[in-house]
């Protein structure tokens, strides 16, 4: 019922303002488990999809944002459970993961919508990075539910780092055809072949997104642009304090 009031609430101004245009809705079954597996652009992108969807779906969200205390703590945490969102506690890497698959099969065993991200984060660049193989394939081949390919398009334009204010545009959703990977039953627990599914669905999101593929991992690529992004800001201040230098020396008798 929370679900319910809240895509009222939130889904329905976010189709008013915005205006998602959708392709592939027919992909969508009427009922049953499914996997929607989507590239991530923005925080945006668990809102608008459930916002275009007549069914629930399920994403998993960190800890923190349900067990945040205070009055702004509970609201925060009133707000992702009426979202669908799942908590599950990242303090562990292996843990983590395993509660969120955990999860997801709980989810799906019920006949439902799971939404995730393969690439595990948002996309630093706008570009589509590695998807990671220890929560979707898993899942996948556990469950044995159908993979949903899902493309957003545009979202990360809508409030781009640093911008209080989102920019009115229209955002899309490309939903692809669903994927079966029945013939790797009972193999939920072999790397290769969990490297294999995840890039078969890598490659259909690439398709939909028309994205630029990076061949790393997101968490890597902001590594990198941090560690860019901190070398510059280095090398500006060493500048600066050679040129400080300088000046003094011209001046001094």
């Amino acid at each position: 019922m929370l679900y319910g009031t809240m895509k009222v609430a939130i889904g329905g101004p976010l189709k008013v303002a915005f205006r998602p245009w959708v392709e592939g809705l027919e992909n969508i079954p009427a009922e049953g488990a499914a996997i929607l597996a989507s590239n991530h652009l923005s925080f945006s992108d668990s809102f608008f999809l459930p916002a275009v969807l007549d069914r629930k779906v399920t994403f998993i969200a960190k800890a923190e944002y349900f067990t945040t205390p205070g009055v702004k703590g509970k609201l925060t945490a009133a707000f992702f459970k009426g979202a669908g969102q799942l908590p599950v506690d990242r303090s562990g890497a292996r843990g983590a993961g395993e509660a969120a698959i955990k999860a997801g099969i709980d989810v799906l065993e019920r006949g439902e919508l799971f939404g995730i991200y393969p690439e595990g984060t948002r996309s630093p660049d706008g570009r589509l990075y590695r998807g990671k193989p220890g929560g979707l394939a898993r899942v996948a081949l556990a469950s044995g539910a159908p993979v949903i390919p899902v493309a957003m398009i545009d979202t990360e334009k809508i409030q781009p780092p640093g911008k209080v204010m989102p920019k009115l545009m229209r955002p899309g959703i490309r939903i692809g055809k669903p994927l079966d990977f029945s013939r790797y039953n009972g193999m939920e627990h072999d790397r290769f072949v969990l490297r294999a599914v995840t890039d078969e669905v890598m490659y259909e999101i690439m398709k939909l997104s028309g994205q630029e593929y990076v061949d790393i991992y997101a968490t890597a690529a902001k590594r990198q642009i941090a560690e860019a992004a901190k070398a510059d800001k280095e090398a500006e201040k060493a500048a600066k304090a050679a040129l400080t230098q300088a000046e003094k020396e011209q001046t001094s008798p």
